[in-house]
Formats: structure tokens, C-alpha cells, sequence
């Protein structure tokens, strides 16, 4: 059966997608359009490319995601440089690393464009900082001067998964100066609404890396760590969660990975392996009840 899929935002705990994807694909699920925010961008895009769940599964199997960490230079002897960097540039580390890497798969399947996609095949939420909103790529590219079909998918992914503080944002530059891009997720996490919007063509189907809102204890805030830990996870998720009816409840996958850190970048094999079995065992059991209706 044809699909439409949506795929959250989540770090390192997007490893719980492939589990999921694997039940998908054994049960003849295929996906049409596929839009995600942040590392759930970068699942949609290569679902999108032609990735099978397989070599998806490989590509990030074979992954040191602690190689994507790329802290400027010097800053192993001088850690300094690394705070240093985060007050000039923005971020902790670069991000250069994990868009070389997507630039890499993605050109494995002779995907370097938006252009060298099906039109309308992914959709990747980013937030502009600079003018205070959330943007939809390819689509709102016109607003900044870009040719959808000549903008790099790898960029674009870079973009939606710059974890604010964490990674460096982008910039990019049109006629009125430079706008700044972080993570997607700053202000929409699980993009859902993207095709839920009086186009449906056939059924959505949503992947989100949380338990259900009703299941997720509140925020203990005690100190200023827990204020902003508290804060960012709101932005992250309020908006969604008040989009979430409980019509759209039944076409959503949610996997609990509440455990598990976005920025656990030292992932051994058994926590990714953990992560994989989660969500395969949540789809299992969502698949046994899902009526998907067009």
C-alpha cells in the first residue's frame, strides 16, 4: 500500500526509525511523500533518494556518529576554543562533517539537488531565526533568492538539523543580508500538518520519537540547567502537541525513546540495536490495529 510519511525530530534516538521502517516494508508499506524535521529529515530524504530500510539500516550501522562531532581547531589542546567558538560562531561544533556525510549517501543514489527528487517527494522544515519563521524546503526558497531545483538536499538537511548551540547554524544570504537557520524542531518537531492540509491524496502515516503527551511526565525544573532543558523541549513540542487531535492520533507511530539523549553521540552498538528494537516493537503492535483511510 502507497503512503504519505512524517518523521519527528529526535538526535541519535532516530536509529528506533529503521526498526519501524523494517516492520513497514515487511508489511508492503511504500512511501510516496515523506517530510521530516531534523534527524527525521534526514530518514525522509533518503526514503525519498531510494534508500531500501536495508541500506539505510548499513549506512547508519557503518556511521562513528562521534565523527560528526567537528569542533573547530585547537580545541582538543585548547578546550577552550570550543566555548570560544560557541560565543563567536554560534556552536559548539561545526556541522560541516555531517553534511559532508549526507552530501556522500545521498550522492550514492545521484541525489544532489532538490532537482534529482520526484517534485514534491520530500519536504524538510528548517526555522529562520533571522526573520522569526518556520520555513517548508524546497518549497519557500523562492523567499530567499533560491532556485528549489539547484539547492543542495544535503544543505537542507544540515540546516533542519542544526541543533541550537550544539551545531553551528547556517547562514544564507539573499538581497536583504544574511539569514541564520537552526533545527527545525525549534518550532516544529513532527510536522504532521504538512500533508494533512485539505490535499490528502492517500493515507498519513506519522512516526514520532516520544510516548504519547498523556504518557510523558512533567518537567522537574530546579536549576537553570532544568529551566532551559524545560524550555527548549517546549518550544520543541507545544505547538505539535496542540495539533495533535485524536483523529490524528490513530495514524501516529509514537516510539518512547524519553531515555535516550538527541545528542548521545557516543551510541554503542547495543544502545543503537536497543533503539532498533523499540521501534520495531512498536510498530508490530500499532500495525495489528491501524486502519489507514485515504
Amino acid at each position: 500500500m502507497e503512503i504519505d510519511g512524517v518523521f519527528s525530530g529526535g538526535g541519535v534516538k532516530a536509529f528506533a526509525f529503521i526498526g519501524a521502517l523494517q516492520v513497514l516494508s515487511e508489511k508492503g508499506y511504500i512511501f510516496k511523500r515523506v517530510a521530516g524535521t531534523s534527524a527525521g529529515s534526514i530518514v525522509a530524504a533518503f526514503i525519498a533518494a531510494g534508500y531500501t530500510v536495508q541500506e539505510m539500516e548499513k549506512a547508519l550501522d557503518e556511521l562513528d556518529t562521534k565523527s560528526l562531532l567537528d569542533a573547530p581547531r585547537f580545541s582538543k589542546t585548547l578546550p577552550f576554543m570550543k566555548w570560544l567558538n560557541l560565543y563567536i560562531r554560534l556552536g559548539l561544533y561545526k556541522g560541516k562533517a555531517l553534511e559532508k556525510w549526507l552530501w556522500k549517501k545521498l550522492a550514492e543514489k545521484n541525489v544532489y539537488t532538490f532537482g534529482d527528487l520526484p517534485k514534491d517527494s520530500l519536504k524538510v522544515v528548517v526555522s529562520d531565526l533571522t526573520n522569526g519563521r518556520m520555513i517548508v524546503l524546497p518549497d519557500e526558497l523562492h523567499l530567499y533568492g533560491k532556485d528549489w531545483r539547484e539547492f543542495s538536499v544535503a544543505k537542507a538537511l544540515r540546516m533542519s538539523c542544526g541543533i541550537p548551540f550544539f551545531f553551528e547554524p547556517v547562514k544564507i544570504h539573499n538581497g536583504n543580508g544574511d539569514s541564520i537557520f537552526v533545527d527545525g524542531g525549534v518550532l516544529s518537531n513532527f510536522p504532521l500538518w504538512i500533508y494533512d492540509n485539505g490535499k490528502k491524496v492517500r493515507p498519513i502515516l506519522g512516526l514520532k520519537l516520544s510516548s504519547h503527551a498523556s504518557e510523558i511526565p512533567p518537567h522537574k525544573i530546579e536549576n537553570g540547567l532544568h529551566l532551559f532543558e524545560a524550555l527548549f523541549k517546549s518550544m520543541m513540542n507545544a505547538h505539535d502537541n496542540r495539533y495533535i487531535s485524536r483523529r490524528h492520533e490513530k495514524n501516529i507511530i509514537f516510539i518512547p525513546v524519553e531515555h535516550y539523549s538527541a545528542t548521545q553521540f557516543d551510541l554503542d552498538e547495543d544502545a543503537k540495536e536497543q533503539l532498533i528494537q523499540i521501534g520495531r516493537t512498536k510498530a508490530e503492535h500499532f500495525l495489528k490495529y491501524w486502519r489507514p483511510i485515504h
